[in-house]
């Protein structure tokens, strides 16, 4: 399986064409809205969230409720595309047209990518470097976890902590229904409640804040990805996709990081063996990959969300067109995206974890993958 998204975030819409699904997978709009409608919640967001209420359209490879193989074509309309038409016109002309980025704000993309595609107009560059990119990819998430549905996996995607303040009580899979409704998707009501008086306080400063997230997958076959190459290897592939979400500055697989501070011993997952269970471990600080691949234990993914880089009362930089010192731009944003950058991290994991499925057991029909994948259940169990 796979994928590509366009658009702009002022354009008319975002594209994304997925290929490569099998055929007969129920798919609906109903199964990608709700994602999209989480992507744009959370505590912290900015007016661009008032404006805009994300839905998706099919308009490729659904037929009749069920995916037919074909290339499958999702757009997300923007709304705000009627108060930018004229900025974003494709025809040429009217230059400098309004709304110019001419003074780079640290942290962005602005100045790296105006000196590597000759943009005098950042906005060039900034207009694809939007977080807003993540709607089409969260939404063809949404049909990889569809599609992982079906062999029994289950997921959750949450805030550990952010804006300095840590969630109380550790996370289990009890508490998925309280994250769902939490305004930071946080596990505790006391972390939640500091945290948004954190946010309060950033938005009256004109700051902005960061945290940490995470997202679990229980369910999940072992041997998924590969040892025999690099590029195979299922923990380089999931880093490389979290950290293609922009402000993504960390990633580690369980508890990875603290691991390496300790011996061996207090590091890797005893294993074991039961009638009936197979090969289990009482622990998981390995996050359920092992050499490259899942090793049938909860899979951990956390990630390191940075600040968002525009401020409301902004850091100092030069002008690209004057090479003078300016104060960076404003552009309309968010105070903090870290609960929906849990929902995205959730759903861009689901991709890699989908087409690991699909290489390893292939099938051109849902039916045959299904049958596929148990036959392989069988087979790990009585390894």
């Amino acid at each position: 399986m796979r994928f590509l998204t366009a658009g702009e975030s002022h354009g008319p819409q975002l594209t994304a064409i997925v290929e490569g699904l099998p055929s007969q997978l129920p798919l609906a709009v109903e199964d990608i809205n709700p994602w999209l409608k989480k992507r744009q919640g959370g505590y912290g967001r900015g007016r661009r969230m008032v404006i805009e209420t994300d839905t998706v359209e099919l308009l490729s490879g659904v037929r009749m409720g069920r995916t037919t193989g074909a290339p499958v074509t999702l757009v997300v309309k923007n709304a705000d595309w009627r108060n930018w038409s004229e900025i974003m016109d494709p025809a040429a002309g009217n230059e400098p047209r309004k709304k110019a980025l001419t003074a780079a704000r640290p942290g962005h993309a602005d100045l790296p990518g105006g000196i590597k595609y000759g943009h005098k107009d950042l906005r060039d560059v900034l207009e694809r470097a939007s977080a807003r990119e993540t709607a089409t990819r969260v939404a063809v998430g949404a049909i990889a976890h569809k599609l992982l549905s079906f062999f029994g996996v289950e997921s959750v995607g949450y805030v550990s902590g952010m804006a300095g303040v840590w969630s109380a009580t550790p996370f289990d899979w009890s508490l998925k229904e309280r994250i769902e409704e939490s305004q930071v998707r946080m596990t505790d009501p006391a972390s939640e409640a500091e945290v948004i008086r954190r946010v309060d306080e950033a938005k009256a400063t004109g700051n902005t804040l960061g945290g940490i997230i995470e997202a679990r997958f229980r369910g999940l076959v072992p041997g998924l990805g590969s040892q025999m190459h690099w590029e195979r290897k299922l923990d380089g592939r999931i880093a490389h996709m979290a950290m293609s979400i922009p402000a993504i500055k960390g990633v580690e697989i369980g508890s990875g990081f603290d691991n390496a501070m300790k011996p061996g011993s207090e590091v890797h997952d005893p294993i074991y063996w039961e009638q009936g269970r197979g090969y289990y471990r009482k622990t998981n600080r390995a996050g359920g990959l092992e050499g490259g691949m899942t090793n049938g234990e909860e899979l951990v993914v956390r990630a390191a969300l940075k600040p968002i880089a525009t401020l409301m009362r902004p850091l100092p930089t030069v002008d690209v067109l004057t090479h003078q010192p300016a104060d960076a731009a404003r552009e309309r944003s968010d105070t903090t995206a870290v609960p929906a950058a849990s929902v995205i991290l959730e759903a861009v994991v689901g991709i890699v974890l989908a087409q690991a499925y699909l290489e390893k057991f292939g099938g051109d029909t849902l039916d045959e993958l299904i049958e596929r994948v148990e036959r392989y259940k069988e087979r790990v169990r009585s390894y």
